[in-house]
């Protein structure tokens, strides 16, 4: 007996062989789609996170694109073994989830979500906008592009059709389905790990593209020991995003009064090595002051802003509010600085150094800040007696290695046990005679009345909190360390973890994301 195919069977074969070719051609088509989402986002800035973006994305895109020709399509080549049929629903099924996910890639890029029912009010409201200003051209015109993109899948669907038994003898698929089984499988191995160690240029992309659901192991994992889930769930709760895309500065309106006649000034060395000031009969010494920036141009700007280092690139075009507050309430305000400071929103109040000098020891109402060199530091304390009734005298060092305190020193009496550059803002503004809350425009508080015992930060990557005996150290994948505030050794005390969350909480506050 002779075994052969029905011509049913045969017909059932090529569909199914040609709907895997098809997949592939709408695969290919869908990753340069989904571009938008990988070349839209920022880097994630480590090569292990590299190579999980473009995995990833080649595998998930690839997986999503298949799984539509699984459910959709190959169930039509045995139950319908039409060919004209098939290829004409699966080029509009094709053009139709294409379509959807262009969409969905510009919603990501304007507004960073997805086609979600969580996401459906905002789409309905852009679309009820859009769709009122349009008339019978943009919905002819729309219609048009879908006629001429369901044209071309079509014309796709006939080329493949016509050329599938020359398609086959190139034996392409083995390795290409190897290539995409490995990018998916190391893309899920890759985030099991991130998500363990809470290694940020990685998980931070789990909300990229649609319906991604990265593989985690958690439980398994604390199952076998090779998790301590306790340490991993306090380790996420101390995550902090450095990622700031828009700073809401002030994070809420500052309504003050300023006295015109007080006269207040704020000089700040920079040296190569911070050394004791010549004593001063009015100038109280306050110590562990500390500047936790790291760098001396950082530094200045949070003194000027009264926000750490993780803000100040987002700032450059916006004015302090310790130095616009007293200018447009009418107090002269001057700003000198040996030092280059960036940012237009400064120059309006930069003077000269003559110029400078000449406004800080005049008498009247006003509000100086003055950064300045060694030589120009010693010239002014030699005039102490000519300086501003309210005056603060600060130091920085050109090159800060470590963590260390300085010395703050103060003609005013201070409230003071522990301060750092981000509270000279507020405390500039509250000699000026500003009530506002601190927590309008800065992360510090104002010295003359501070109602914290620690103090929040940040230096590179990390968030520190200082505290009357500590220093915490916080990464950006949760993990910390503890030192002594005065003596700088390592100790293994029990971490705070609700004094961490706050300080955090209170960190993020200029965070709009």
């Amino acid at each position: 007996m002779i075994l052969t195919e029905t011509p049913r069977r045969k017909r059932v074969s090529k569909l199914v062989t040609w709907g895997h070719w098809f997949a592939l051609t709408n695969i290919l088509i869908a990753i340069v789609i989904a571009s938008v989402y990988v070349f839209t986002s920022p880097l994630p800035g480590s090569v292990l996170g590299t190579v999980y973006l473009f995995s990833n994305w080649l595998s998930h895109i690839a997986f999503l694109t298949f799984m539509g020709f699984v459910i959709f399509i190959l169930p039509l080549c045995y139950i319908l073994p039409n060919a004209k049929l098939v290829k004409t629903v699966s080029s509009s099924i094709a053009a139709l989830g294409l379509a959807l996910l262009a969409f969905d890639a510009l919603l990501y890029n304007k507004y960073g979500l997805h086609l979600s029912l969580s996401s459906a009010s905002l789409i309905r409201h852009e679309a009820e906008s859009v769709m009122a200003a349009f008339g019978w051209q943009q919905w002819g015109f729309l219609l048009l592009l879908f006629l001429v993109w369901l044209s071309f899948q079509l014309i796709i669907a006939n080329a493949l059709w016509q050329r599938i038994e020359r398609v086959q003898r190139y034996k392409l698929a083995l390795p290409i389905t190897s290539f995409f089984m490995l990018c998916f499988t190391s893309s899920h191995a890759l985030h099991v790990w991130a998500d363990a160690n809470l290694y940020q240029p990685i998980v931070q992309q789990d909300d990229m593209f649609p319906l991604s659901y990265p593989a985690t192991a958690k439980t398994l994992m604390s199952k076998y020991g090779l998790l301590d889930l306790q340490n991993y769930q306090q380790r996420k709760a101390l995550q902090f995003s450095r990622d700031v895309e828009r700073v809401a500065y002030p994070a809420e309106p500052v309504y003050c009064g300023i006295d015109n006649q007080r006269s207040v000034a704020l000089l700040v060395e920079v040296t190569d090595t911070p050394m004791p000031l010549s004593p001063l009969s009015d100038f109280t010494p306050y110590a562990s002051h500390y500047n936790i920036a790291s760098t001396p141009g950082n530094a200045l700007h949070s003194i000027l802003y009264g926000l750490p280092e993780l803000y100040h690139d987002e700032l450059e075009n916006q004015s302090p509010v310790m130095l616009e507050l007293p200018a447009t309430l009418g107090i002269p305000v001057t700003l000198y600085s040996e030092f280059p400071l960036h940012g237009a929103s400064l120059q309006r109040y930069t003077r000269h150094w003559d110029d400078f000098l000449t406004t800080l020891t005049q008498p009247g109402g006003k509000l100086a800040v003055g950064v300045v060199n060694s030589a120009q530091m010693q010239s002014l304390l030699e005039r102490a007696s000519e300086l501003p009734e309210m005056t603060l005298l600060a130091q920085i060092a050109r090159q800060q290695d470590g963590l260390s305190a300085s010395t703050l020193y103060s003609n005013v009496p201070l409230a003071h046990t522990l301060s750092s550059m981000e509270d000279l803002a507020p405390t500039m503004l509250s000699m000026l005679g500003c009530q506002a809350s601190p927590s309008a425009y800065s992360t510090g508080q104002n010295l003359l009345s501070p109602k914290r015992p620690w103090r929040v930060s940040t230096r590179g990557n990390k968030v520190i909190v200082l505290t009357a005996e500590l220093r915490i150290e916080v990464q950006s994948n949760g993990n910390y360390e503890i030192f002594d505030r005065v003596s700088g050794e390592q100790r293994s005390e029990k971490l705070d973890t609700s004094l961490l969350s706050q300080a955090i909480k209170h960190l993020s506050r200029f965070n709009q994301r």
